[in-house]
């Protein structure tokens, strides 16, 4: 493995952690409604576990209503249990075709709540980050033993993955500030 390859392979598992984050952060409810919130409802279709968004459509009503609307009728029933079964707080509720998930709003105490969660998603993302850092560190002392670099060539690779941690790091600082103001707004 060369230096190039060392300082490539950082910023790749590096941008996949910011990924990750990003995924994590949109499960996360804020006050409004968003059809990602359901992304993750398994449905019992014919006794197989399947994604919610696999048999049936998930559109946004309102600014507070999730619409679900099964691709198949007498799957109307199953979606629903499958919905309120999934422990997220809400209660859907079937108008014909429609199965209308409201999202009830949060309290204040519950908002800080959810800051919380939001903030340790961007620590463990932070640490994720740092221990990439210290394995291309790692890799890049070895390189040295090995005389497949010099000296010269590994400080600096050294400082140009820190340079990159701390871009990365940056971003996450970026996307948790954006995510909490967006729990905080009432």
């Amino acid at each position: 493995m060369s230096v190039a390859e060392v300082k490539k392979n950082a910023d790749q598992r590096m941008q996949k952690s910011i990924e990750t984050l990003k995924a994590d952060l949109g499960k996360v409810r804020t006050g409004r409604a968003h059809i990602g919130i359901l992304d993750h409802v398994m449905v019992d279709y014919y006794g197989t576990g399947t994604a919610l968004t696999q048999i049936a459509n998930v559109t946004l009503v309102d600014a507070r209503t999730i619409g679900v609307q099964p691709w198949e009728k007498k799957m109307i029933p199953v979606v629903e249990k499958a919905i309120r079964d999934a422990d997220l707080g809400l209660n859907p509720s079937t108008m014909g075709d429609l199965i209308r998930v409201p999202t009830p709003p949060l309290t204040e105490e519950r908002r800080k709540e959810m800051v919380k969660l939001v903030k340790t998603e961007g620590e463990d993302a932070k640490i994720a980050i740092r221990n990439i850092r210290r394995d291309a560190n790692e890799s890049l002392k070895k390189l040295l033993k090995e005389k497949a670099c010099s000296e010269d060539d590994e400080r600096r690779s050294q400082d140009e993955v820190q340079k990159l941690t701390d871009k990365f790091v940056a971003e996450v600082d970026k996307l948790l500030a954006e995510k909490e103001k967006e729990v905080l707004t009432v």
